[in-house]
């Protein structure tokens, strides 16, 4: 029994765009069929969206909620929880967020996932994964742990090589962990998911910064640099096609990163690239904006050079996806930082992104809708183990869809959205605004409303496909 029926004249499928109707049944997509040839049953709802734009629902791969935030003088501060960052995400046209599980000395992987369900599960209004943190010196069985979480649907570990402050001594895996890592990667079928930066030249800046008393965020991009990404991506990116490994490169900031991806790409390598929209739409020269920390995250923004970079790694398919970092908290927390070495990283923007990148991709570069549709949902799905699932208007994919209208068009204000009592996209002028959200053929939020409640998250148990592990995507 078809339960509504959504009919729009630019619905984004895998097939490309058209004139379709989508019948939702349950939870899944029913069918696609020709737009006008479905006629809902009496009672049935049919959702008139012509004019307007429906697309898979988005998808965020980089999220940090319920998330400490280390401060000035040792001072922690906790992130936004689930729950209310999936709110904000749902009425910006997000329905699916992937965050993080990390993994301590003292635990195990199976106690890390249980802890992390204590704070996600029947608290958050989208659908959700972890991508597993592993961290410093990795004792003795704990890649066999990681092995079997990865046979359990938790396909994707997080691995940082820097420790990205001094004050964040633990954090880096040595290089022979990694190789470990990404031997047993190989084995099981799993994807590397890399905060790739070189802690010598990283540490080596803090030092010479601190010496030379620059040591204001303004110069954040002297410390977290573009020859520490060049040579960082480099090493990860040899050592994991030595192993045949598949990696994810997260936050991908610099020119040096993009070539490194190219490169190996070309080489048929499963090498796949991230960036985050404050990297492709800010550059370093933001920094010296009043509260110029809003725009920071780790590694630092880059010049105008490398956000030009960006965009041609989008163009050419060497940059895939396009997240957040999400760490939303308030303006006084993000602002607390005022030295390269403590201010907080992440940014608030998990409600704006979708608009955002519609109004950079679509209206201002001239990307197509399927173009579009891919960075900010259906690569991610795919890459990270979610697709059909998700990342797709097609029979049997979950009815996660967002309408965009382009009669919503306005200039994003921190009053409007739903996350912090600041955003940095304030007065940036987006070309749409969804009007209705779905996740699993639930109206979430529509005309403004929201309707969701926290249990109707679930989490996604996840299988890297044969074609990202093998590059042989796209």
């Amino acid at each position: 029994m078809i339960d509504m029926v959504v009919r729009s004249d630019r619905v984004v499928t895998p097939q490309g765009v058209g004139y379709y109707d989508i019948a939702i049944q349950g939870e899944r997509i029913a069918a696609v069929a020709a737009g006008g040839s479905l006629a809902p049953p009496a009672g049935v709802r049919l959702v008139d969206a012509m004019g307007k734009i429906v697309i898979p629902g988005g998808i965020d791969p980089h999220v940090h909620c319920a998330w400490h935030i280390p401060g000035p003088n040792g001072k922690v501060d906790m992130t936004a929880d689930p729950a209310h960052v999936s709110r904000a995400a749902l009425f910006g046209g997000t329905t699916t967020m992937i965050d993080f599980a990390r993994w301590m000395h003292g635990s195990t992987i199976q106690g890390t996932i249980e802890a992390r369900d204590k704070q996600w599960v029947g608290r958050c209004h989208t659908d959700f994964a972890y991508h597993l943190m592993v961290e410093g010196l990795l004792p003795v069985g704990l890649i066999d742990q990681v092995a079997e979480a990865i046979r359990a649907g938790y396909a994707t570990v997080k691995i940082f090589t820097t420790d990205i402050t001094p004050s964040r001594k633990g954090r880096m895996v040595g290089f022979g962990d990694i190789w470990e890592v990404f031997g047993m990667l190989a084995r099981e079928g799993g994807l590397g998911v890399i905060h790739s930066e070189d802690n010598d030249i990283v540490m080596h800046m803090y030092e010479k910064l601190f010496r030379e008393g620059r040591t204001g965020f303004e110069n954040m991009a002297e410390v977290h640099n573009t020859l520490s990404e060049d040579l960082s991506f480099r090493r990860v990116i040899h050592l994991a096609e030595q192993m045949k490994a598949a990696i994810y490169m997260m936050h991908v900031s610099a020119a040096t990163g993009v070539q490194a991806i190219r490169e190996s790409r070309a080489r048929g390598h499963a090498v796949y690239g991230e960036t985050l929209h404050q990297y492709i739409l800010h550059t370093s020269e933001d920094y010296k904006l009043p509260n110029g920390q809003i725009y920071h995250t780790y590694p630092s923004i880059k010049g105008k050079e490398d956000s030009d970079a960006l965009w041609r790694g989008v163009d050419e398919g060497v940059i895939h996806s396009i997240a957040t970092d999400e760490l939303c908290c308030s303006l006084a927390i993000k602002t607390q930082g005022k030295r390269i070495d403590d201010t907080t990283g992440g940014n608030t923007g998990v409600e704006p992104r979708v608009a955002l990148m519609y109004t950079e991709m679509v209206e201002r570069r001239g990307h197509s809708l399927p173009k579009f549709v891919d960075l900010i949902s259906s690569n991610a799905a795919k890459i990270l183990g979610m697709y059909p699932r998700k990342g797709a208007i097609a029979p049997g994919s979950d009815a996660d869809l967002t309408i965009l209208d382009p009669a919503l068009a306005r200039t994003i204000r921190k009053e409007d959205l739903h996350e912090a009592d600041y955003t940095p996209w304030e007065g940036y002028k987006v070309g749409v605004w969804p009007c209705m959200t779905t996740l699993r053929g639930k109206i979430m939020v529509e005309d403004g409303k929201f309707h969701g409640v926290e249990s109707d998250g679930q989490y996604l148990k996840r299988k890297i496909a044969p074609e990202i592990l093998a590059g042989k995507w796209p």
